[in-house]
């Protein structure tokens, strides 16, 4: 069995996000980065598979030279290899990405992605690549089992989940929550060091969209009202309370 998971260097989640000058990229000079909470459970239920029933596990990233960070904590979790698609640092859109992961992916038995990448959220990815070798694919997993020649593969849905057998070689991606990911040990970090990863240069093909700029939501906000001061603001309170329905 031969798996391959792809992962994507994004932006640490929790800070506040702040746009370039030019309204085309987050600024990251103070960011951290890691890998979406998706591809990390990928990476995990993958290793898990080999475990079980061997084979190799290869990660891929496309990304900057930087991304290789990305990929030594996945070989940390257990993967046994690395493959680095080295780009400029730009942004490609889910079209150009799934056809350079496409051109590398057709000897693998199963591809397994994260159902959406934790910046651009675009859910193509996996689609695209499927579309790309002419797999099956099942995408929103809360379950996976590989059995003889298959995949089962399990959605959540109102009242149960749907089950899907796909046959082998097939594209799957997962939601974070298939499974609890391992926390890697210093040994493996260490181990994780000595594992092979090859970098390839690809260069990003023509653009087919235009990206016009990028936006940072505004948040809901809070608003204040301030009802009195001293005794005087207690009929108030009450008042507010009644209509809360938590005074009589």
């Amino acid at each position: 069995m031969r798996i391959l998971v792809c992962v994507k260097r994004v932006p640490l989640t929790g800070g506040k996000m702040v746009l370039t000058a030019d309204e085309q990229a987050l600024e990251t000079r103070h960011l951290g980065f890691t890998i979406s909470p998706h591809e990390e459970c990928g990476v995990e239920e993958a290793v898990r598979v080999v475990e079980a029933q061997g084979g190799e596990v290869t990660v891929l990233a496309l990304g900057p030279p930087e991304a290789e960070e990305q990929i030594r904590e996945c070989l940390a979790i257990g993967a046994d290899r690395g493959i680095l698609l080295a780009t400029d640092g730009e942004e490609w859109d889910a079209q150009a990405t799934a056809g350079a992961i496409a051109a590398r992916a057709s000897d693998y038995d199963l591809i397994v992605f994260g159902n959406e990448s934790a910046d651009s959220g675009g859910f193509q990815v996996g689609i695209r690549v499927a579309q790309a070798l002419g797999r099956p694919v099942a995408t929103g997993l809360k379950g996976m089992t590989v059995e003889e020649g298959a995949v089962r593969c399990e959605q959540e849905v109102a009242g149960g989940r749907d089950v899907y057998r796909l046959p082998l070689p097939a594209v799957v991606t997962v939601l974070e929550g298939i499974n609890l990911p391992r926390y890697p040990s210093v040994p493996a970090k260490l181990r994780a060091r000595q594992k092979p990863i090859e970098t390839v240069a690809v260069e990003r093909p023509a653009p087919r969209l235009e990206r016009l700029r990028l936006m940072v939501p505004e948040g809901q906000g809070k608003q204040a009202e301030i009802l009195g001061s001293g005794p005087g603001a207690a009929p108030a309170v009450v008042e507010v309370m009644r209509e809360l329905g938590v005074a009589g």
